[in-house]
């Protein structure tokens, strides 16, 4: 990489990361407040829905300003909003004022992924080792951020490490304002489509594959959220994990394999982004969605099978879920002209985040009046599905005059 791709690389590694560990921290509390606000699942995951739903329904004006704008101004912002929309989950009295707080860190967190992508997309000659290294990024964040939190609550009331979790952003926010790069270093320099272009460029992304690529990143999303929302909850539910005590102090076991899935998705995300420099994206893109299909069925069945068996098919599912994340970002630019990747990834997050937030509802659903393993049934029929729309993509590329 040349220097330019290595400064978009670290600031956009460093931001993604402040996003994911607020992001995957949620399920961590939820556990917590499920007690504390005295709500059902259901009704925790409609209002968590809510606030990750908007991530993806603020990506779409995100997306047009970063092609308008340019993107640091708007990842510098949703750092800062993301940081102060998490520290009011600390006052919060109610679950709904919880709510209104998760809604203002999610309305900030819209903004980052369509920024950074089209930042990475315009910038960066060496693509998809970029994309590689921003997933890594991201997925130090999930893990970390997580194995972090859980930590700090062994010792520490929530409230206070939800405080601790608001200091990283500043740091970032620091190095994001003086970090030098050129974000069209990997463009031909030309202007950014204008705001009044938004429909016509719409109507030209969803006339192309870029509509099956959008179904299937949806689809994706609906599983991403369903499985990783409650997964502290269901793994504690399950016998291999019982609470124990160190030096007087309750450990859930369950909130370690729930980080360590996370923390196996760094290699995920990096192996994912290194496969599209030689592979077809779209051929990968199908693998991994089958594996989390399969590895959905299997989820349940392996913990009655013993501990190795059940953590094997929990790193399975971790390296597969974040494999998929670069993945995708290549294929949706590859489906975009470069003028427009902002809008692009806007529609793509709206519906990765905005409409795969209702798996957080369907989960809180199914584990309130069904089971696990209906859930996890239902997270499987959506992989496959997700996979079907592209088997479409690959069938109307063979079509295509």
């Amino acid at each position: 990489m040349d220097g330019n791709d290595r400064s978009i690389t670290g600031f956009t590694m460093l931001a993604h990361g402040i996003f994911h560990t607020y992001e995957l921290s949620i399920p961590l509390f939820i556990v917590i407040w499920l007690d504390v606000f005295d709500v059902s699942p259901f009704v925790l995951g409609l209002v968590v829905s809510v606030g990750y739903g908007l991530i993806g329904l603020g990506a779409i004006p995100a997306g047009v300003l970063a092609d308008t704008w340019g993107s640091r101004p708007l990842i510098v912002a949703s750092v800062v909003g993301m940081g102060g929309g998490f520290f009011l989950l600390a006052l919060a009295p109610n679950v709904f004022v919880l709510g209104v707080a998760i809604v203002v860190w999610g309305a900030a967190a819209s903004v980052y992924h369509p920024a950074g992508l089209s930042l990475i997309s315009r910038g960066a000659k060496e693509r998809g080792t970029v994309f590689a290294y921003h997933g890594v990024g991201g997925n130090v964040g999930t893990a970390l951020g997580p194995l972090f939190t859980a930590l700090l609550l062994l010792v520490f009331d929530w409230r206070l490490v939800v405080v601790a979790l608001t200091v990283p952003a500043i740091a970032v926010v620091l190095i994001g304002t003086r970090i030098e790069f050129d974000e069209v270093h990997a463009t031909d320099g030309g202007e950014s489509a204008p705001l009044r272009s938004f429909l016509e460029d719409s109507r030209l992304l969803f006339s192309t594959g870029f509509l099956l690529a959008f179904v299937a990143i949806l689809l994706y999303g609906t599983y991403y959220r369903g499985m990783l929302t409650f997964m502290p909850d269901v793994l504690a539910d399950l016998p291999l994990f019982e609470p124990y005590v160190v030096f007087g102090v309750e450990a859930e076991p369950a909130q370690y394999v729930y980080t360590g899935i996370l923390l196996i998705g760094i290699l995920g995300q990096y192996v994912g982004g290194r496969v599209t420099d030689h592979v077809r994206t779209e051929y990968a893109f199908l693998t991994v969605l089958l594996a989390l299909g399969l590895l959905a069925l299997a989820f349940v069945p392996s913990a009655g099978l013993g501990i190795v068996p059940f953590l094997m098919i929990c790193a399975a599912l971790g390296f597969f879920l974040y494999a998929t994340a670069p993945i995708y970002q290549v294929v949706i630019a590859e489906q975009a002209v470069e003028d427009v990747h902002g809008l692009s990834y806007g529609y793509a997050y709206l519906g990765m985040f905005g409409v795969g937030a209702v798996g957080a509802a369907i989960a809180g659903g199914l584990l309130t009046y069904a089971t696990s393993a209906a859930l996890l049934a239902v997270l499987s029929g959506i992989a496959f599905l997700a996979g079907a729309s592209v088997v479409a993509l690959l069938v109307s590329h063979r079509l295509r005059p």
